[in-house]
């Protein structure tokens, strides 16, 4: 089986690959930029240029492959919009896959999205979830709230560097989960014929608050957090000012969704029957607690080897004699 994975250089769809990979798959990348890819390529696999908003790119990416993994979204920091690559790339992508005959496409949407009428990506995710499962394909829907990897930048960093800390409105309660427990069961769902035309909660072993993700940055790291709150009204007279500007679309579009992010509403799921039908361990999942105490015993120790080795530094300029003419 050959399977194309699309997003493949994002946080979740390397894990994708990797995880693809290591099970023996042939694994296909649509890249637009193949140089910013290579570390894929050096991993074992293929890349080919293509662009979700070209679909003209995009039949020659799929020939001879049987399944897809779609990973791909827009970035905040994009000049294509939400819009742009989430719904118009997706419905190409969609049809080029009906058109050459692929067998599986798992997609990637989002916990409660049906909920949020009023926030683009989350109404836009909905849609796509209606569009793949009218589209006549063997689809598995795969729904995630949060990756753990985003919390390094928004919490641990600026808490080791003694900078503040962002907190919006009534913090919401989200089962994060890795991305490499997320890349397993989207490789297992090509192998497991009832996860066909279903969708499924990818979520986290517990729910955090952003104020518990805080404590325990403070408590693994030793150091004291500078917390900011910032009112949910700021933020929406700022996406209101932004919707003015092109260039402020993305941004504006991202700033909604902060509001599903601070309504203080649980994003979590049910997972014991989820894991019955993927057949995986939950006890293999990674907990945030394992998995920021691994982030901060291994930057903590680089911290210290790096302290070290300025002190042996510093030590032996001091102890050179300066040479003098008598």
């Amino acid at each position: 089986m050959t399977i194309l994975v699309v997003g493949a250089t994002g946080t979740l769809g390397r894990q994708v690959v990797r995880r693809a990979l290591d099970e023996g798959y042939k694994v296909r990348c649509l890249v637009r930029n193949p140089k910013k890819a290579t570390f894929l390529k050096e991993w074992g696999a293929e890349l080919v240029a293509g662009n979700l908003c070209y679909p003209d790119t995009l039949p020659p990416a799929l020939t001879g492959i049987t399944a897809i993994i779609d990973a791909a979204t827009a970035r905040a920091t994009d000049s294509l919009s939400i819009k742009q690559v989430d719904w118009d790339g997706k419905v190409a992508l969609i049809q080029a896959a009906k058109a050459a005959g692929v067998e599986r496409y798992v997609f990637f949407s989002l916990i409660d999205a049906d909920k949020h009428p009023d926030v683009p990506l989350m109404e836009i995710k909905r849609c796509t979830e209606l569009f793949l499962a009218e589209a006549d394909l063997n689809y598995t829907i795969l729904q995630l709230c949060g990756f753990m990897q985003g919390l390094i930048g928004q919490y641990a960093i600026p808490i080791l560097e003694g900078q503040a800390v962002w907190i919006t409105g009534e913090s919401s309660p989200i089962a994060y989960m890795d991305t490499q427990d997320i890349a397993k069961f989207a490789v297992r769902a090509l192998s497991v014929p009832e996860t066909e035309k279903q969708t499924f909660p990818v979520v986290g072993t517990r729910t955090w608050s952003a104020e518990e993700i805080i404590s325990l940055c403070e408590r693994l790291s030793g150091k004291e957090a500078r917390i900011t709150r910032m009112p949910i009204n700021l933020l929406r007279t700022m996406r209101r000012v932004l919707r003015f500007f092109q260039w402020g679309w993305n941004v504006a579009d991202r700033l909604a969704f902060t509001e599903v992010l601070a309504n203080g509403k649980p994003l979590d799921a049910p997972m014991d029957e989820v894991y019955q039908v993927f057949g995986l361990d939950p006890t293999e999942t990674t907990t945030l607690e394992s998995y920021m105490q691994e982030y901060f015993a291994r930057i903590l120790k680089k911290l210290r080897e790096l302290d070290y080795e300025k002190t042996k530094t510093k030590k032996k300029q001091t102890s050179k004699k300066t040479p003098f003419k008598s």
